[in-house]
């Protein structure tokens, strides 16, 4: 059959079957969420090692899949290639591993090929088929069934609904583990370190912030003159108040100096604590640099202070800083 023989219409109506029969499937999975798939979750959990996935064909492709969403996610795995496994590849897999194999059909050579050489390690085994009496389901510590009442594939041929079942259920496991592990969104970041959620997560404002003698401090008698000569000297558009202990008074910032001249106040004669904004935005050096974005974009603000628990100031976290660092 050519393309210019499928009409838009036919087109339309096979996406639609398609979708139809891979939603059947994915509900008739969901009823078969048993004790089985709590066995499942406790034996992949308990395992010291990896989680070693494995799959021949379109179930190798979802393995490969599966093994990812599990590494990203709290539990370690790996996809192992069953005919390569028979080839060498099996000094992958240690004792201390369990083995997540895959096969519609339940006998695919190449998996079962694996069976007494898992069997001899001593690794447990949880199998997906869609075939309770086969092969793999029968040699597995645990079975999940993810038979389909048929393919989307009008020939019966090409896995389709059979591999949507595989996916599901393997994202079921990964979500269920990631869950009873206690994975966080931290833990997430952590494992996703060069992503903008990494950078987001795992980016705190002692990162980013500017210390020591690069923050700009004048005290409320500082004149405007010489205020602004700290600002134009660290170049934050802003400088910090304190009192001499080293507390934060307020904040003065180039428009705090732009409403001053518009006010005709003398930049010699005119002392900082007379203009300046009493309610300086503060933050803690330990907070996520995402969070001291989003306070910014809020209140419409280029720079938060940086203080401790004494209320003493020990930074500046400033907006072109965390869009440098790309927290966005």
């Amino acid at each position: 059959m050519t393309s210019e023989s499928i009409s838009p219409r036919s087109a339309i109506e096979s996406a639609r079957r398609t979708i139809a029969i891979e939603r059947q499937a994915v509900e008739q999975l969901e009823q078969r969420i048993d004790d089985s798939f709590s066995k499942a979750v406790d034996l992949l959990a308990s395992v010291e090692g990896r989680v070693i996935v494995s799959g021949m064909g379109k179930s190798g492709h979802i393995g490969n899949k599966i093994a990812a969403t599990l590494a990203s996610t709290g539990t370690p795995a790996q996809f192992v290639h069953p005919a390569e496994a028979c080839h060498g590849d099996m000094g992958m897999i240690t004792r201390s591993d369990a083995a997540l194999l895959m096969s519609n059909s339940g006998t695919t050579g190449e998996i079962t090929a694996l069976l007494p050489l898992l069997k001899r390690l001593g690794i447990p085994i949880v199998a997906i088929t869609g075939n309770d009496t086969s092969t793999l389901a029968t040699a597995a510590d645990v079975h999940l069934n993810i038979s389909v009442s048929e393919e989307a594939c009008p020939l019966d041929l090409a896995p389709t609904a059979s591999t949507t079942a595989n996916l599901v259920m393997g994202d079921a496991l990964a979500i269920a583990l990631l869950e009873q592990r206690g994975f966080t969104v931290e833990d997430f970041a952590f494992t996703h370190p060069g992503g903008a959620l990494g950078r987001r997560l795992l980016t705190r404002v002692s990162d980013v912030l500017v210390t020591g003698d690069d923050v700009p401090r004048v005290s409320p008698d500082t004149s405007l003159a010489d205020a602004l000569m700290e600002i134009s000297a660290k170049g934050l558009g802003m400088s910090t108040v304190i009192d001499e202990n080293g507390d934060l008074l307020g904040i003065f910032t180039d428009g705090d100096l732009r409403r001053a001249l518009e006010q005709h106040h003398d930049l010699s004669t005119t002392h900082v604590g007379n203009v300046m904004s009493s309610a300086a935005k503060t933050i803690d050096a330990n907070a996520l640099a995402a969070e001291a974005l989003t306070r910014m974009e809020n209140e419409s603000i280029s720079a938060l202070i940086v203080v401790d628990e004494q209320k003493k100031v020990t930074g500046v976290v400033q907006l072109l800083a965390l869009l440098k660092a790309d927290i966005l």
